[in-house]
């Protein structure tokens, strides 16, 4: 384990089942859906989103979107959320589902709700591997949710601090000495 993860929170087997799992639902949701665009939310749901189209068994499609926060100095959202990058693909009557990593105060996806509901999809939906419930400061709807974890730094399988630990197999949870020191 890296010296900076204090603990782990969810390993790579206990990952993969629930991805597995949500694809399963997901796919039967939309089953009888000529298309579905997934929206992959880089840079934190890239490998989310490549575990989770793997065991889809419908057709699907998929974008991406990049999106800045501003942060206050203590690292919470503000709520003013940027478009670095927008979707390719027209989303006019097609299904779509956000893929996110994390769920913490909602601004984020509330956002997105906004902004990709003036796109004029079919459906509009979203999926989170992890939310921190605790942490919502908008009541924003979350379809699919992974696991709910509790309000700690986690780090791995795509969530980071300051781009680094994404790549680690679990998600852990990392050490305050590590993020307090910046």
């Amino acid at each position: 384990m890296d010296n900076a993860i204090e603990r782990i929170l969810l390993d790579a087997d206990t990952i993969a089942a629930k991805v597995k799992h949500l694809a399963s639902v997901i796919s039967a949701t939309y089953q009888g859906v000529d298309e579905l665009i997934l929206v992959c939310i880089l840079n934190g749901a890239f490998r989310f989103t490549a575990d989770l189209e793997q065991h889809l068994t419908m057709p699907y499609n998929i974008d991406f979107m990049s999106l800045s926060s501003y942060p206050t100095a203590d690292t919470r959202a503000t709520g003013e959320v940027r478009v670095l990058l927008d979707v390719k693909n027209s989303l006019h009557s097609k299904h779509v589902l956000i893929i996110e990593d994390i769920i913490d105060s909602g601004h984020t996806l509330n956002y997105l709700y906004q902004m990709l509901g003036t796109k004029h999809p079919a459906s509009l939906r979203s999926c989170a591997l992890v939310s921190k419930t605790e942490m919502r400061e908008v009541d924003v709807k979350v379809d699919w949710i992974g696991f709910h974890v509790p309000n700690e730094w986690l780090v791995g399988y795509g969530l980071d601090w300051h781009n680094q630990y994404r790549m680690l197999p679990y998600i852990g949870v990392l050490k305050p000495e590590v993020y307090m020191k910046k």
